[in-house]
C-alpha cells in the first residue's frame, strides 16, 4: 500500500526524534490489524496518534472559554457535536439555510485534538481552523492525559458514554467499512475481524483502551468537579433528548429560556442533528474527512441495544463480566 493511502494515525513518517526515543521505553503489543500499539499514561495509541498527543500536550494553550467533547471512539460523538455546535450558533443561525451543519460535516465542525489538529503539528493554525466562539475540541484520550494540559483552566468537558457493546458492534461496522470490507458483502471475514475486535476489546490492548479505564476516569472526575466536567450517558440521550440537550446547554452556560423553548428552538434543533436529517445532506454523503475517510460512514443506525443482533450471548456474558469487575466500587454501572 501506498505510504499516503495509510491512515495518518497509522503512519510514523512524522514522529520527532523525542518520541521515537519514549516509544522505545514504552510498553507495546500489536492490534487485530497487525499494527502496533504503545501504551502512554495507561492509554494504548498508534504511533502517530502518540505523536499528536504529545504535540498537544507540549504546546496546546488553553482559553477560559474552550469546550472539549470526549468520548471513547464510536460512543455518539457525532451526534454530540452537532448538538453542541446548534447549541452555540442558535443565536446566530435560526435560518435553516445558512447553519453551518448543511454544509459541513460535524467532525469538520469540532475537531480532534490529538488526532487531527495536533496530528502532525506542534503549532497547528488555530485561528484559521477553528470559526466558532467558544473553541470547540474533541478528544478521545483518557481525562488524566487531557487534563495535564488543562490544569488551571476552567474550560468545560463533555464526556458522552456509550454501552461498549454498541460502541464495539460500531467500531466494527466503521473498520470494515472503512477498509471496503461491508458486512453484508464479506459475512466470513467480517465476523472474523469482529472476533478479533472483540477479544483486543476484552484483554484491553486496544486503540484508545482500555475502556472501563477510560470511563471510570470521566466519571469520577463528573463527580468530583462538576461545574466543569459533564458526563452524559448516550442511552439517556436516545430516551429523552429534549431533557439532556436542556441539561447540556445549562453546562454550557448557553441555557434555554422559555421564550426558546415556547418557540420550539429545541425540537428545531434535535431534528436538525437526527441521524436521519444529518445522513441525508449532501455533505454526509459525499464527503470525506481529512484523512480521506467518507463521512457516510459515521451515520448508520445509531440504535440503543443493536449489539445483540450480531454479539453470541457468550460475547455479550464475558464483557458484561469484565466491565462489572473493572467498573466494581466506582458507582458507576450499564
Amino acid at each position: 500500500m501506498d505510504q499516503k493511502e495509510i491512515p495518518k494515525n497509522l503512519r510514523d513518517d512524522n514522529l520527532s526524534e523525542e518520541t521515537k526515543t519514549l516509544i522505545s521505553s514504552l510498553r507495546s503489543d500489536i492490534d487485530t490489524q497487525g499494527n502496533k500499539l504503545y501504551n502512554y499514561q495507561g492509554c494504548w495509541y498508534y504511533s502517530a496518534t502518540l505523536q499528536g498527543v504529545l504535540n498537544f500536550q507540549g504546546n496546546f494553550k488553553p482559553q477560559d472559554s474552550d469546550i472539549v467533547i470526549a468520548s471513547f471512539p464510536k460512543s455518539g460523538a457525532t451526534w454530540l457535536k452537532a448538538l453542541t455546535v446548534s447549541l452555540l450558533e442558535r443565536s446566530k443561525h435560526r435560518s435553516p439555510d445558512d447553519h453551518p451543519l448543511l454544509s459541513q460535516n460535524p467532525h469538520a465542525l469540532v475537531q480532534s485534538l490529538e488526532a487531527n489538529l495536533y496530528l502532525s503539528s506542534q503549532t497547528p493554525d488555530l485561528v484559521t481552523k477553528l470559526s466558532s466562539s467558544p473553541r470547540l475540541f474533541s478528544a478521545h484520550m483518557p481525562l488524566l492525559t487531557l487534563q495535564e494540559t488543562l490544569k488551571d483552566s476552567p474550560c468545560k468537558i463533555v464526556y458522552l458514554c456509550r454501552n461498549v457493546k454498541d460502541a464495539l458492534v460500531s467500531r466494527w461496522f466503521f473498520r470494515c467499512s472503512y477498509l471496503k470490507k461491508e458486512v453484508e458483502r464479506h459475512v466470513l471475514e467480517a465476523i472474523h475481524v469482529l472476533e478479533a475486535m472483540f477479544e483486543s476489546f476484552c484483554s484491553g490492548v486496544s486503540f484508545y483502551g482500555p475502556f472501563w479505564d477510560q470511563v471510570s476516569s470521566y466519571w469520577s472526575g463528573s463527580l468530583e468537579d462538576p461545574d466543569h466536567i459533564l458526563f452524559l450517558r448516550y442511552e439517556e440521550m436516545k430516551e429523552d433528548p429534549y431533557a439532556q440537550l436542556k441539561r447540556l446547554a445549562e453546562f454550557l452556560s448557553c441555557p434555554i429560556s422559555e421564550e426558546e423553548e415556547h418557540s420550539g428552538i429545541v425540537e428545531e434543533i434535535l431534528e436538525l442533528c437526527s441521524l436521519r436529517s444529518l445522513s441525508s445532506l449532501e455533505i454526509n454523503k459525499t464527503g470525506k474527512t481529512s484523512n480521506g475517510v467518507d463521512y457516510k460512514f459515521f451515520f448508520r443506525k445509531g440504535e440503543v441495544g443493536d449489539s445483540k443482533n450480531y454479539l453470541t450471548p457468550e460475547m455479550e456474558d464475558k464483557i458484561d463480566k469484565i466491565v462489572q469487575e473493572k467498573l466494581e466500587g466506582t458507582g458507576l454501572n450499564f
